[in-house]
Order: structure tokens, then C-alpha cells, then sequence
């Protein structure tokens, strides 16, 4: 495997310009847009408890939701519940409690290797809070206790102190997530979040101090009064901060989606040509301060674990985004979480209130999901491929699923030939490498082996994704 040519990316405005559309982020494929509520509770029971008779050993990764947040933010297009009442986390937590029960039932004490907590803002909750959901994960699961697991929350530096960090660090977990956005006071109030550098230094110092192995910081482009120079500074104080990994996320204005995003005054967005100014000098000065482009909008140290398992061959993608573990199942708990099975995926319901009742029925809130037949799970391993290594190998392919690549893929393969001619792809006999260039458009590439967007689309539910770039 040509490591090199995996670890460089590439900047053309011309191509990105070219090839900028809207298109999946394949976080799962089948994307979520293909879920359907023919795929019930029944079926993911008869799954999960099937995997873990077959598979006893295979590990697990567990994803909790906490939906509130106490303050709104603008940009977010999350699933939440934006709330000052702390008396409603309780109440959520003991619906959450009973389908830890349920779910941990089904699988024969696999032990747990990744876990996260997300949001929402998992902050909202309190430190005793947090504390008894890790007991309750910890008695029902079997939760890996080596330094070799990845045990990671979801912080907003603005809603916990250095106690509480030191807290999480007792009761488990290892990694911590820091939304920033951006630094620029401007930016700050135009969005509805203001968080001093301060605060966002003390949580990252902090966490190295009680031993967390990895810290990633979160960043957004495309806010409102950014400019390349504001942006600028915003890296360079970010880069002082020596995270573990940045993510650096493209802003989709969509206030007809979420209603949050109408406090954003449009006049107020940068240009289509000013984003693409801060994207490309967030890819130069990002690579050249020493992090390696994962893919999508993510960036590592070389000593991380997403650069080595990039480098390695074991990279993945997940509903999280980028991931080191592609043998767990993923059980997602909590309102409106995903969760991968098997060959299945399955979502909670995404209103409380049908969340609830199942729970205080004894029921899995599961209302919607699908299960995956020979053709998905083939196309699947190929998008990962691509979307993770950059490089697909034929013979790997035929091999695993007995196949001949190029005649089961013939469509896709003749589609990728505006990629080859702009340099993005090269198609050979046995492989196609996606160049330097072309990894900021693996997104289209990949796009060409998606069955749900040919022109002869298999049944599938349509609907408009995010934009490219």
C-alpha cells in the first residue's frame, strides 16, 4: 500500500469549483436516507442475538445521545432539545438506564472496546450524572479497562471546569472532543456562541494533565463574518494548542431544515469563493504544521491512531465520522441514535415521547432501520475503501466476494473517466488510486459506486444531502 500517496492531499480550486455538488458522507452505506420502518424492533433482536451466537467474540462499541443543550447555536443542524431545565435530564437518564438493560441483554458480555457519549451537549449533564451512567455501561457491559480502549466525550469547554475533567478521567474516559468553531469574537455572537480561548485552553491543559491520550478540537468554516484572516488567526491558536486531531467542518446554511439556523443573517455568510480561500489555507497550514489529511474533514498527528490505522489498513467509517475499530458492532442508545449490527443498521425514535413509551413498555425504541442484502454490503466495503485508504484493490474485492470487479462494476468504472481525464483517479487493470488532487473529492468519487444514485437506482427514498465542498 503506497502510504505516501494516502497521507497527501492536494488543493485546485478549478476542480473543486468543478466537481462541487451535493452528495452523501457515507457515515453508513446504505445511507440513512434508505432507512425504512418495515425494519422493525423484531428484526434487530433476531440480528443482534444472532451476531453474538456466531460471533461471541467479536467486540463492541457503544454510543450514547444526550440531547439537551442550555444555550442555542446558530450553525447547529444536531438532533436536540435546547432546554435550561436541568430537572429533565433525570428523567431522560432513567429512560436511558432501562435501555441499557435492554440492549445489553442481547449480547452475551462482548467486551466493550470504543465508547462515546455525544449531543446535544453531554456537559449538560452533571459530573454524579455522568458518574452513574458509566457505573450503569459498566455493570451491564463489559467494558474494556486496558489503556488500549477509546472511551471518548463530547465537551463544550464552556459548561465544565478543570474538577470535571478530572472527574471524567476517573470514571473512564480517555479522549475528549472540544467544540470551538471559531475563535473571532464576531464570528462568536453572530453565531450565539461565545468561548474564550481561555476556557477552551484550560479544558485541553487540563485533560493532558490527568492523562487523556487524545484530544480533538472542532472547527467550522463558512460562518458568518469569517474571512480568510480571521480564519487564519483562528488556526494558528488552534495549532499552538497542539491537539491530537482537528476537524474542520463546511457549514451548510439549510434554515428550512433547522430552525436554528435562522438566527444566521445571510448578508453575513462568506462568499462561495471566500470559503474556498479558508479551505485551502486550512489544508496548507494544517499539513504543514505536521497533521496528516485523514479524509472528509479530518486531520491527525502522524502518531494518532486515525494516521496509523490509515496507514495500516484498518481505517473506518462510522456515524461518528472516522474510526480505528471496523470489527465492532455499534450499539447506539439514547434518542434518535444509530446503530450498526451486524449487517443492519437501526435508529431510535427522534421524538421523546415515543422514546419514552417504549421504554416504560419494555421495548426497544427503535422505529426505523434496514437490513442489508449481498449488494449493499459489497458496495459498502468498497466506499470505505475509498473513502478511507484512497486505493481499491480488485483482486481483494473478487476474492472476498467472488466476483469479476470489472464486469460487476462496469457502470462505475466508465463513470469514474471525467475523474481519470481531470487527474483526480487512476484506473489500472488491477486497482483504482485516488491521487492527491482527487482526496478532496473522494466524496464524488465514491458517489459512482452508490447503486441508490445511478440512474437505475435500486428502491430507495430521495432526498437533498449537504454540499460537497
Amino acid at each position: 500500500m503506497n502510504t505516501n500517496t494516502e497521507q497527501r492531499v492536494a488543493f485546485s480550486e478549478t476542480l473543486l469549483k468543478k466537481y462541487d455538488q451535493t452528495g452523501p458522507r457515507y457515515t453508513s452505506y446504505p445511507t440513512a436516507l434508505q432507512f425504512s420502518d418495515e425494519f422493525q424492533r423484531k428484526h434487530y433482536l433476531e440480528i443482534a442475538q444472532g451476531t453474538s451466537l456466531s460471533q461471541p467474540e467479536q467486540p463492541l462499541s457503544l454510543y450514547f445521545h444526550i440531547p439537551f443543550c442550555d444555550t442555542i447555536c446558530y450553525y447547529c443542524g444536531c438532533n436536540k432539545i435546547v432546554t435550561r431545565n436541568r430537572d429533565l435530564a433525570p428523567i431522560y437518564l432513567q429512560h436511558l438506564h432501562r435501555e441499557i438493560d435492554l440492549q445489553s441483554a442481547l449480547f452475551n458480555n462482548r467486551k466493550v472496546k470504543q465508547l462515546h457519549l455525544g449531543g446535544g451537549t453531554p456537559t449538560f449533564l452533571s459530573i454524579s450524572q455522568m458518574t452513574d451512567l458509566m457505573t450503569k455501561a459498566r455493570e451491564s457491559f463489559n467494558l474494556d479497562t486496558s489503556d488500549k480502549r477509546e472511551f471518548s466525550i463530547e465537551i463544550d469547554p464552556r459548561s465544565i471546569n478543570p474538577e470535571g475533567i478530572a472527574a471524567l478521567s476517573q470514571i473512564g474516559f480517555n479522549r475528549l472532543s472540544l467544540g470551538v468553531q471559531d475563535f473571532d469574537l464576531a464570528v462568536q455572537k453572530a453565531v450565539n456562541r461565545i468561548q474564550s480561548e481561555q476556557q477552551t485552553e484550560s479544558v485541553l491543559s487540563t485533560a493532558r494533565a490527568h492523562g487523556f491520550s487524545s484530544v480533538s478540537i472542532d472547527l467550522i468554516y463558512g460562518l458568518p463574518k469569517q474571512s480568510t484572516d480571521s480564519f487564519t488567526t483562528t488556526l494558528d491558536k488552534v495549532i499552538s494548542l497542539n491537539p491530537d486531531r482537528i476537524a474542520v467542518y463546511n457549514y451548510a446554511h439549510l434554515p428550512h431544515l433547522f430552525k436554528t439556523q435562522r438566527g444566521i443573517k445571510e448578508h453575513e455568510l462568506p462568499s462561495s469563493d471566500t470559503k474556498m480561500a479558508i479551505l485551502s489555507l486550512t489544508i496548507e497550514k494544517l499539513t504543514k504544521a505536521g497533521y496528516v489529511y485523514i479524509g472528509m474533514d479530518h486531520f491527525a498527528k502522524p502518531d494518532d491512531e486515525l494516521a496509523i490505522a490509515q496507514r495500516t489498513g484498518h481505517l473506518h467509517r462510522n456515524f461518528q465520522g472516522y474510526s480505528t475499530h471496523a470489527d465492532c458492532d455499534l450499539v447506539g442508545m439514547g434518542l434518535t441514535s444509530i446503530g450498526k449490527v451486524g449487517h443492519s443498521y437501526s435508529q431510535n425514535y427522534k421524538d421523546i415521547e415515543s422514546y419514552y413509551y417504549s421504554l416504560e413498555n419494555n421495548q426497544l425504541p427503535i422505529f426505523r432501520g434496514i437490513e442489508l442484502d449481498y449488494d449493499d454490503i459489497l458496495r459498502r466495503h468498497v466506499i470505505n475503501e475509498l473513502m478511507c485508504h484512497s486505493r481499491l484493490e480488485f483482486a481483494a474485492i473478487e476474492q472476498t466476494y467472488a466476483i469479476d470487479f470489472k464486469h460487476y462494476f462496469a457502470y462505475a468504472i466508465d463513470a469514474l473517466a471525467p475523474f481519470v481525464s481531470d487527474g483526480l483517479v487512476v484506473v489500472e487493470d488491477n486497482l483504482i488510486q485516488i491521487t492527491p488532487v482527487g482526496r478532496m473529492l473522494m466524496r464524488n468519487i465514491a458517489m459512482q459506486f452508490d447503486a441508490y444514485l445511478q440512474p437505475e437506482a435500486k428502491s430507495a427514498q430521495r432526498a437533498s444531502y449537504s454540499r460537497l465542498i
